[in-house]
């Protein structure tokens, strides 16, 4: 009862609480309505699950473009989440206008805090050259930052630059580690 009452008062500590509690009820409607409050007072996790939320349409109506909205409030705040959702908000056009480079703004931000997700997004974006110049060199190297925290797509995709020599010299012994290693052997 106290965090509801500190709630009611405007506490936005409280009110992140308690739409945690309403989400683990799965009263989205509630908890919606409490991340909302938070959010609007700069809560970051606030601003972050609201964004989930609209991003997901579980419970409440799907909206995009206030996802994308709240992912950018979080990500401004420096959240590597909200940043990496965002950033795939805006290569995949959902939500926002399709802009690879506000996506390899948003990727960066998340992938020098170390996010695997977004480290291989942005060695895509060098290796297809989408919102920066083509280089594969670079590509790789996003590639083994993700592929060294054990992210297994990234494992796959240095294996075959291993194998085409592209952005790295080839290396049948490298490519076949890295494959096994994205295989979990």
């Amino acid at each position: 009862m106290k965090d509801h009452q500190l709630a009611e008062k405007g506490d936005a500590c409280a009110q992140y609480r308690l739409a945690l509690a309403y989400h683990d009820k799965q009263d989205v409607e509630q908890a919606e309505q409490w991340y909302r409050l938070a959010a609007e007072q700069g809560h970051g996790d606030a601003q972050y699950n609201l964004a989930t939320l609209y991003e997901q349409g579980d419970g409440i109506t799907l909206d995009l473009s206030q996802a994308a909205f709240w992912y950018g409030k979080s990500a401004e705040q420096g959240d590597p989440a909200a940043q990496y959702n965002l950033g795939l908000m805006f290569a995949q056009g959902r939500g926002v206008s399709r802009d690879f480079i506000k996506a390899k703004f948003w990727f960066q931000k998340a992938a020098v805090q170390g996010a695997a997700d977004a480290q291989f997004n942005l060695g895509l974006m060098y290796q297809n050259g989408h919102g920066v110049a083509r280089d594969v060199a670079q590509a790789a190297s996003w590639y083994r930052k993700a592929a060294d925290q054990g992210y297994a797509p990234a494992m796959t995709k240095l294996g075959l630059m291993y194998v085409d020599g592209e952005g790295v010299s080839p290396d049948a012994a490298q490519a076949t580690k890295w494959f096994l290693k994205a295989a979990g052997e």
